[in-house]
């Protein structure tokens, strides 16, 4: 364990002091100690900033997108190759399923501009047959739930795993005994099924709550600049602009460990509501 609890210390723990900066007019040249010292002038700046609250509110669109969206379909998938008698199939199907998570974003993002890009499949497919064009990837109305598919296509099938390892722990002898007093499927997955694996849903609820600011840099930087900052900027790449392109350091990491606070806070409330409702949630 010890190179793993390294890594968390360093890089995760470790890199928490850098924090300081947003609370400073941070300089590179001058260094943490050099640089003068604003108190919270940065967050005044980036509360007053309306470009920063632009990012907010594109953040919190689409996080609740995947939050509706995406959160189900991995468990969905799941029930469905838990179903699958043929084990050869099953695991057949769970490999097509884990290969897209394993593909980078620049190309997820090159395939789907090649399939519904201005010139793409789908374009010279209708262009061909004389009908009218439609640039999706370009259009501003339909980014948000374009990023949304791009992320079921890209992880659904990896989220499997953990519902998967769940659903192989449930004892087949309730399922029996439900079936024998007339239970169908659906009481089945209902009295069953779902009580089994509660608890791991709903801590991955929470986990998820945790880092429902975080849409996907990578993501959102590709395809910016196709839809304008107005409709792709999120929190992530508004720090990105404005630290490493802008060089306003402070204020970039103001805004960073502002996403962080609301995803810690957002934790604590989930757990305590998880805590209310019977659940364990992460932490007693």
């Amino acid at each position: 364990m010890l190179p793993g609890v390294a890594y968390f210390l360093l890089f995760h723990y470790g890199a928490l002091a850098g924090n300081v900066i947003a609370f400073k007019e941070y300089v590179p040249f001058d260094g943490l100690l050099g640089s003068p010292w604003v108190g919270l002038g940065n967050f005044q700046r980036m509360f007053e900033d309306a470009a920063f609250w632009d990012s907010v509110l594109n953040t919190l669109w689409i996080a609740v997108l995947q939050l509706v969206f995406y959160f189900p379909v991995p468990l969905g998938l799941a029930l469905l190759l838990h179903t699958l008698t043929w084990s050869s199939v099953r695991r057949f199907v769970q490999s097509v399923a884990y290969l897209p998570h394993f593909i980078s974003w620049v190309i997820v993002v090159a395939l789907f501009q090649q399939l519904l890009g201005d010139t793409g499949l789908l374009n010279s497919g209708l262009s061909g047959a004389g009908l009218h064009t439609v640039d999706i990837i370009g259009n501003p109305d339909a980014f948000r739930p374009l990023v949304v598919a791009q992320v079921i296509w890209k992880d659904a099938g990896w989220g499997t795993i953990i519902f998967l390892a769940a659903l192989a722990q449930v004892d087949e002898q309730q399922y029996e005994a439900a079936a024998i007093d007339g239970a169908g499927p659906w009481r089945r997955f209902w009295h069953v099924t779902l009580p089994a694996i509660r608890p791991v849903v709903v801590l991955l609820l929470i986990m998820r709550l945790g880092d429902i600011l975080s849409v996907g840099f990578e993501q959102m930087l590709l395809q910016r600049d196709a839809v304008g900052p107005q409709t792709a900027e999120v929190i992530d790449t508004f720090v990105y602009y404005q630290g490493i392109v802008g060089g306003d350091y402070g204020f970039a990491a103001a805004a960073g460990l502002f996403k962080g606070l609301v995803g810690a806070l957002l934790v604590y409330a989930a757990n305590k509501a998880a805590h209310r409702l019977g659940e364990q949630g992460v932490y007693r």
